[in-house]
């Protein structure tokens, strides 16, 4: 569990030099917004071309696959159900929202959970191609029609499926995982430098905007939004992977702890990324990703506590 802290460590390290760029000042007024850009347009569809590219399809389409995608799904429908009956929130918010109480930070806190803590790099995988290859996918074509104001049609999805930098990455990604292509050295070089950029640049970000609000200062009113997605992506996501993987797949062991690990990651940086992107729910965005990212940690003590 040493490993868990280190990584979480190198996280927050990077988000109080956020902080601190954003608090002094020293790139200017606007620095959140470009960096944000940047992560969403050109660093993270880099890496999403170079992760995707070099993933094992056979190994991650697989039952940990089908676990994540189901409690995903179903503790964001269950969330987004809860927040416009009860809460009456604006579609788009509520999508984002949603996204938040599901989306788990499998690129740059999973990776290194799963390598030291699971034993494997590999068992993160699935959710990584799920969520980059179908699910923040889905997010983006639904947040573009309700943000755009024009009616989704057919001809209109395809337009912005082109016109969206994540989701052509991931459909490179996958096309190269699929057909073992391997791009030139010319091409993958500059891919790798600039993907390199999108995990610092998001944390970067997040970091710069805690110097604007604190968390749980109820920002729009937004207090029980925030505290109902972290709720739902610390117990509900982790609880739904465990009875899925272990009563209805027969999951148990070291391959049953793994699943449950990876939904109780904490909400991922691109949430408030993509937050950003369209100006819906930030502020749940944002505190949810921070709230999540604390209590990350003793979340996955209980999973381990209560799975032996």
């Amino acid at each position: 569990m040493l490993a868990v802290i280190e990584g979480f460590s190198v996280v927050w390290l990077v988000i109080l030099v956020g902080w601190f760029v954003g608090r002094t000042k020293v790139l200017g007024e606007n620095a959140q917004i470009v960096l944000s850009r940047l992560s969403f347009f050109v660093a993270s569809p880099a890496l999403l071309v170079e992760t995707l590219g070099r993933a094992d399809l056979k190994t991650v389409f697989s039952e940990p696959l089908l676990v994540a995608a189901v409690s995903a799904v179903f503790t964001a429908s269950l969330f987004l159900l809860i927040t416009k009956l009860w809460l009456k929130r604006p579609l788009a918010e509520a999508l984002l929202s949603a996204m938040s109480s599901s989306t788990a930070n499998a690129a740059n806190l999973g990776i290194p959970i799963a390598a030291y803590v699971l034993g494997d790099a590999a068992l993160i995988a699935p959710v990584l191609v799920f969520q980059l290859a179908i699910y923040t996918p889905c997010y983006l074509l639904l947040l573009d029609s309700l943000t755009s104001g024009h009616r989704a049609t057919p001809l209109r999805v395809v337009l912005q499926i082109f016109r969206n930098p994540m989701i052509l990455a991931t459909a490179a990604g996958l096309i190269l995982a699929a057909t073992g292509w391997m791009l030139p050295n010319l091409l993958a070089e500059p891919i790798h430098l600039i993907g390199g950029a999108a995990i610092p640049a998001i944390l970067m970000a997040f970091g710069m905007s805690l110097g604007a609000s604190k968390p749980l200062s109820a920002v729009d009113g937004r207090r029980a939004d925030i505290l109902l997605a972290t709720g739902f992506k610390l117990v509900v996501h982790p609880c739904v992977a465990f009875l899925l993987g272990h009563f209805a797949l027969g999951m148990s062991g070291p391959a049953l702890f793994a699943v449950v690990v990876a939904a109780s990651l904490p909400t991922a940086q691109n949430v408030y990324v993509t937050a950003q992107r369209y100006q819906v729910g930030v502020a749940v965005a944002k505190d949810t990703v921070l709230i999540t990212t604390i209590l990350a940690i003793p979340a996955m003590f209980a999973v381990a506590l209560l799975l032996g």
